[in-house]
């Protein structure tokens, strides 16, 4: 049998050897610079310079949004009222939360849970709506690395689901054996307050859930920041992006959702989204709504941003939580 030319060429042998090879080199860069990518991606999201360190700024900013909101904590603060406490981890990780009995005793408490980018002071215009108009003491934990809370990078949610549960644990400590506990979360915050409500583990003391402008998962969310910011498609980049947090933080964009949360949550939810929101759709809070086996009302307020549903009507807001918390007997 006669053996065809080229098999036998040394010059097309060589140049074949060497396509073969440029184009290995090819893939393992394009490789490497997913990797890359991806890696920068989990730096990008979940470790941002260490978020409101500074109390006296997170103050401010808050007061310059709602004004008279830093006296009245000035006030609380003089009366030797409101406080600073600290927990550690079962990690080791010092969290810290500020905490407020309500002006005649009460074993009602809001743990009220803030969102991406925030502090626990970035949730004290709602401490205010329950401490001052609602009479019950209130809890705000700083999430993990975020105001004076410890923490390598930002859970999503997903495991600060596990340190509010830590924080709920101590309302019988801090408020009486009696605390009941209402969770009131915002943005990640209602993410978190989702992800919980239908853990096994949850202290018994929690007994119902406000979930404000949420988001479905982790990875709906990233997949949409992803295609606004960067204008890049999921694949290949969320799925390996996924796999690198779980090797590192031993969570993966997969797991952290809300919805399965949601549908075995153990008590009533109030769900509230703003239909102008931008940054969580509200398609999200639609999912929500449906997933929850009930008791359950919606609010859906018209023209509110992103966690600007108080904003956009303080009174209005207060009414339909207080409407909602009466409903279930807590107030």
């Amino acid at each position: 049998m006669k053996i065809p030319s080229f098999c036998t060429s040394p010059g097309r042998a060589g140049r074949l050897r060497r396509v073969l090879l440029a184009m290995a080199a090819v893939v393992v860069l394009l490789a490497a610079g997913v990797v890359g990518a991806a890696w920068y991606l989990i730096d990008y999201a979940l470790c941002p310079t260490n978020i409101y360190t500074d109390q006296r700024r997170a103050w401010a900013d808050m007061d310059a949004l709602y004004p008279g909101l830093q006296a009245w904590g000035d006030s609380l603060r003089k009366a030797g009222v409101l406080r600073d406490t600290t927990l550690t981890a079962l990690d080791g990780t010092t969290l810290h939360a500020l905490y407020a009995h309500a002006p005649v005793p009460t074993h009602r408490t809001a743990l009220l849970v803030h969102g991406y980018g925030s502090c626990a002071v970035g949730m004290m215009h709602l401490g205010r709506m329950y401490h001052r108009d609602f009479g019950v003491n209130i809890l705000l934990p700083d999430l993990r690395h975020s105001g004076l809370s410890g923490g390598d990078h930002i859970q999503m949610g997903w495991l600060d689901k596990d340190d509010v549960e830590l924080w709920a644990d101590q309302c019988p400590l801090l408020f009486g054996d009696n605390a009941t506990v209402v969770v009131h979360g915002v943005s990640m915050g209602a993410a978190t307050t989702a992800m919980l409500s239908g853990d096994s583990n949850q202290p018994p003391c929690i007994q119902l859930y406000v979930e404000d402008c949420g988001y479905t998962s982790v990875m709906d969310q990233f997949r949409k920041e992803l295609a606004e910011q960067f204008s890049l498609p999921a694949w290949p980049l969320l799925p390996l992006a996924s796999r690198l947090c779980k090797w590192r933080y031993g969570w993966s964009f997969e797991e952290a959702s809300a919805v399965p949360g949601v549908r075995k949550s153990r008590g009533p939810m109030f769900f509230i989204h703003g239909t102008a929101d931008k940054y969580v759709l509200p398609w999200m809070g639609d999912s929500l709504y449906a997933a929850h086996p009930g008791p359950k009302a919606r609010w859906w307020v018209e023209g509110a941003a992103h966690a600007k549903s108080y904003a956009h009507d303080p009174e209005l807001y207060a009414k339909k939580v207080r409407r909602f918390l009466l409903n279930e007997h807590f107030l």
